[in-house]
């Protein structure tokens, strides 16, 4: 079976006996899938493109400082094992780590040329790029200006050049170099990209470009500035904590933590230049830094990509409202029950609901919490938080809640990564609140997202709970497709009440009757369904698996699944990154398709579901080893029949026939566009989600529900 499969392009395999596609090989095609976005002037406009353009740069930033890095450590690792078996590893991870670095070389030329495209494009609808400042005599005394009153005066005094200096910058800090004599570090609070208007007109001036302009000009006697040097440097850390360590002890771990690793103690995985740099100057940084020439990337655009999306935002309505510059904005549906919340808990005992982010209004869960919080019934409010915003106004509602002496208790994952400060900031306003908080423990990150309303009814506890594939975060909440599920369930209601009542006291929560829980259940019973619509599929049963996920690379998942395929269990994902699966290899994965949607959204619902054994889950967790092992998460059961049937018959169906947005992997290892067959029409996904929500789900089996 695998010696039949010859790849096109072998050097995506994990390794020589694995038909695996190393998994940040497949992130970086997935990069390039979002950079097509920034390209396809057809279905995106303007600034759309210029946000998807930004996403790729802050995706390689993030790429290099977690997988990167953590890929150096495990070349470092087997290095110095001094043994044979060590040095086929290191050598095989050296080989994926050149092969990586010269797609990001690729990558950037590729980045470049949408920049100068998007550039050019913009001027018709009088907003100004600006790459040279010197294009006009106008443009450039107002990026005189902008430099003037926006960055000269946060600007430090300039250091006498050294190699070593520059070596100590902070992570994702930029340096201007003249003469290699003197240098700026750039403070980080300076804006990538500062925006203005005049006489009606938009200009972006990238901070880079500012800089290389006006900088010399007031410092006098020393040549002009050469060039821009920005590091990248290894964030993948974590913290463990001890089973028993005291609760009040773990903010300052946290703290401690993050002071420990900071820019000047965590390896440089990354050079980034822009300019005119001497062969010698790079050749020494990199030697100092203990690097490769590969490690090195000159660009040939700006090193100020990644600010663009939030200067986007700083334009002013006229041009946000502008179809050819922006989609018109998605505010979400209100459902008819969150409109009529003094009947919502009656009408949560007759079914469930779904709500379907962001075409479904995230304000209609705003809305029941806040009911909640009034409400006197209501006698305690519980719910997790991994990425949450400190202006959210859940956030005001707990807090407002508890300083009137509801019970509230939240369990804040304080390690989610890059918004850990965040997450310490949350925990003290909370606290202060009187809003009781408790953390993530051990070495599992909570990543469940659960809120559990107790309500005293009759003289009893009815328990309400949400439960979620995506954040409570009100700002995410517009920009990712999640899903999720509100239930009068009992038993789903015992469940959660055990879940909160364990993580509380800082134990892994056990025997939930319908809630499957990682690191304890969720890998194994996932492999038994597999498995069991393979045994269907023997049996001539109808079996059939459909699984939406953000990556697939857990290879015992991936090896059941070829397995089930050779079965002839019908078997289609979506997978929007990384997914080391192959599928429609002859022998071994005939049965198995394999698409991506990339859209205006964040597509960040996952949904398993199971033909045969009339099983479906939504959850929080992807198909990797991190979410089945080392993370607190939860897959949730569909068991209300018309939600089953909504997601059954009109959810996966559509995904499934996206036309417009849809890339499928070959068995070639490519990702390919999808095209229309002929006489047949488009279809794009979130647009049918989008008017199915408006139209209140009328003429679907999940009307009812509203």
């Amino acid at each position: 079976m695998v010696q039949d499969f010859v790849p096109t392009l072998p050097s995506l395999l994990e390794g020589p006996s694995k038909p695996l596609i190393h998994r940040d090989l497949s992130w970086i095609q997935f990069n390039e899938r979002v950079l097509a976005e920034a390209t396809s002037a057809s279905h995106n406009p303007l600034l759309e493109r210029l946000k998807f353009l930004s996403i790729t740069a802050s995706n390689l930033d993030e790429f290099f400082m977690v997988r990167v890095a953590s890929l150096e450590a495990l070349i470092n690792t087997s290095l110095h094992k001094n043994t044979p078996e060590g040095k086929e590893k290191a050598d095989r991870l050296q080989r994926i780590r050149n092969l990586i670095f010269d797609a990001v070389h690729n990558f950037d030329f590729k980045q470049a040329e949408t920049f100068e495209q998007i550039v050019l494009e913009l001027i018709s609808q009088k907003i100004h790029l600006v790459k040279n400042s010197k294009e006009s005599d106008e443009i450039f005394s107002l990026g005189r200006q902008v430099f003037e009153e926006q960055v000269l005066p946060k600007l430090v005094p300039p250091e006498a050049f050294s190699i070593v200096s520059i070596a100590q910058l902070e992570n994702l800090q930029m340096a201007i170099l003249f003469s290699e004599k003197y240098f700026f570090q750039i403070p980080k609070s300076i804006p990538s990209v500062l925006v203005t208007v005049r006489k009606g007109e938009g200009y972006l001036f990238l901070l880079d470009h500012l800089l290389m302009t006006y900088l010399g000009d007031f410092f006098q006697g020393i040549a002009g500035p050469i060039g821009a040097i920005r590091l990248t440097r290894d964030s993948d850390f974590s913290v463990d904590l001890e089973l028993a360590e005291d609760t009040e002890s773990i903010p300052d771990r946290i703290r401690n933590r993050l002071g420990q690793s900071g820019a000047s103690k965590r390896r440089v995985v990354r050079i980034q230049s822009i300019g005119a740099f001497s062969k010698g100057f790079l050749s020494s940084l990199v030697e100092t830094l203990k690097l490769t020439e590969k490690h090195h990337i000159l660009s040939t655009h700006t090193l100020s990509l990644s600010g663009l999306w939030s200067a986007i935002r700083q334009l002013p309505e006229a041009f946000l409202e502008n179809k050819k510059l922006q989609y018109a904005s998605l505010n979400g549906c209100i459902p008819k029950s969150f409109r009529e919340l003094p009947h919502i808990f009656d009408k949560l005992k007759q079914h469930d609901y779904l709500l379907h982010h962001p075409y479904d209004s995230f304000d209609a869960l705003v809305a029941l919490i806040r009911y909640a919080c009034e409400d006197e019934s209501v006698l305690m409010i519980e719910q997790t938080i991994y990425r949450m915003d400190v202006a959210s106004p859940i956030i005001e509602l707990l807090k407002q809640a508890a300083t009137k002496g509801k019970k509230i208790r939240v369990v804040i994952e304080l390690r989610a990564r890059f918004d850990e400060l965040n997450n310490l900031a949350l925990a003290e306003t909370l606290r202060q609140s009187g809003v009781e908080v408790a953390f993530g423990f051990g070495k599992l990150k909570l990543h469940t997202k659960m809120t559990l309303i107790t309500r005293s009814e009759l003289g009893e506890a009815r328990r309400y709970t949400h439960l979620s594939t995506g954040n409570y975060n009100t700002k995410t909440a517009r920009e990712y497709a999640d899903l999720a599920v509100l239930t009068a369930n009992p038993e789903i209601g015992a469940d959660a009440r055990l879940f909160f009542d364990s993580i509380l006291k800082a134990k892994v929560p056990q025997s939930f009757k319908h809630l499957l829980l990682a690191p304890t259940e969720l890998h194994r019973r996932l492999i038994a369904y597999i498995q069991a619509e393979r045994d269907a599929a023997r049996g001539e049963q109808p079996a059939r698996i459909f699984a939406k996920v953000n990556a697939l690379i857990d290879e015992e998942v991936i090896s059941n699944l070829y397995l089930a395929s050779q079965a002839g269990v019908t078997i289609d994902l979506i997978v929007r990154g990384a997914c080391s699966l192959i599928p429609q290899v002859p022998h071994l994965s005939e049965k198995i398709r394999v698409m991506s949607v990339v859209d205006r959204f964040l597509e960040h619902s996952r949904i398993y579901y199971f033909k045969h054994s009339k099983a479906m889950y939504l959850s929080s967790a992807d198909w990797m080893p991190r979410n089945f092992f080392s993370r607190l998460e939860t897959a949730f059961p569909v068991l209300d029949e018309r939600v089953y049937t909504y997601l059954e018959q009109y959810v996966i169906p559509t995904f499934l026939a996206d036309t417009e947005k849809t890339c499928k992997l070959t068995s070639q290892g490519i990702w390919k566009k999808r095209t229309t067959h002929p006489g047949s029409l488009p279809v794009r996904s979130q647009q049918v989600f989008e008017k199915l929500a408006e139209r209140d789900y009328q003429g679907t089996p999940f009307a009812p529900n509203l």
